[in-house]
Formats: structure tokens, sequence, C-alpha cells
């Protein structure tokens, strides 16, 4: 069948394209650009996920950053009304201890009992190496470890701290700048990544 000349040159009619094209043009470009950045943005979420429980299993297994937590003996200390002597249960105490890139300090009503907080700068320069291994671009400003009253312990224990704190490590601050809002010099922030386990033996440089 044959078509009318006029439905025929309209059909043919090509000049519009190109107009079309550049309005389409960038609305593609977001969209492709938006899929990228979701895949990265999710792709950094679980790195910097994952290098927060990499790290607080290194930090429960090595040299802890709170220098002190070693050498810390509760034999003939009072706590909370209990007093402790060799080989007692340490009581469940109330108290928080945390490490960043700069220093420690002791938040809570026990931090007498607890000493003096010394940070180890070379056992938070190894944590943070570790959890670069995960996410490299972690910064040691972005780190914390916490050490706080678990309940768990004995007093005079000779096979490694008395206390057995539960131990926190922290990822703050981290953020991503989106390739599609690059432009605009804008950043989406990750929000707080945290994940505790229990201190073990707390020695050494190394850890599986």
């Amino acid at each position: 069948m044959k078509l009318p000349n006029s439905i025929n040159r309209f059909l043919q009619d090509e000049r519009g394209l190109a107009a079309e094209f550049a309005l389409v043009l960038p609305l593609l470009i977001i969209f492709v650009l938006g899929t990228i950045d979701i895949g990265i943005y999710a792709y950094r979420l679980n790195q910097a996920e994952k290098a927060t429980q990499m790290g607080a299993r290194y930090a429960v297994v090595t040299n802890p950053v709170w220098q002190e937590l070693t050498t810390l003996s509760m034999v003939n200390k009072n706590v909370n009304g209990t007093d402790v002597t060799q080989g007692d249960r340490i009581p469940v105490m109330d108290f928080t201890v945390t490490c960043d890139d700069t220093a420690c300090t002791c938040a809570g009503p026990n931090c007498g009992l607890v000493g003096t907080q010394t940070r180890d700068a070379a056992a938070f320069t190894n944590l943070a190496t570790r959890m670069r291994v995960i996410a490299p671009g972690i910064q040691d400003a972005n780190i914390e470890v916490d050490y706080s009253g678990s309940g768990l312990g004995y007093a005079g224990d000779p096979n490694g701290p008395d206390i057995s704190p539960f131990v926190t490590v922290r990822l703050t601050g981290l953020e991503y700048t989106p390739i599609s809002l690059a432009v605009f010099g804008s950043k989406i922030g990750f929000g707080d990544f945290t994940y505790t386990l229990t201190a073990e033996d707390a020695a050494g440089t190394n850890s599986n």
C-alpha cells in the first residue's frame, strides 16, 4: 500500500532528531552516572562495614591502644561496694575509655578504678593499617576504639588482663563524593560504623 506523499515526507523528516537528542542526553548522562554512584556507594559502604569488623577482631587479640589495660590489677580494690581479692570475678564496672588518633580519655563513675589512660601510638597505627587493607580511604581521624566494663575477667589473672572489656571499634566522618555531583562539590555522609567484641588475650601485633 502506497502512503500519501505528505505522510512520506513527515516520516522521512529528521530535522528534529538533533534537538530531541540534545534534550534527552543530559537526562541519560545523569541516569548513567547515578547508577554508577549507587554501585560505588554500596561498595564503599560494604568496605567500611567490613573494615570496622576487621578492626574489632584485630583490637581484641593484639596490644590494646589503651596501654595500661594489660597491666591493670584489680586485686584488693573495692568495686561498687564489693572487695575484690585474688581470683575473684571482676564485677560490672561503669566506665568507657575512648582512644582516638590523639589521646585516650575515660568517662563514667568507675574511671578512678582503672587508673591512667595512655595511648599506645604503635598499637593504634597497627590497627589503622589493618583496617586500611579493607578500606584504603580510612584516615586515622576516622577511627575510635572504646574499652568499656563488661563484668568479665578475674583479679590477678596470670594469662591476660584482669579486665576483659567490651572493645568497640568505630568509624566516623566517612564521606563519599558522587560522580554526578562532583562539579558541585557535594558529599554524602556514611554515618557511623561500630562493631563490638569482648577482649581476648590483648597481646601481640598479629591477628588472623
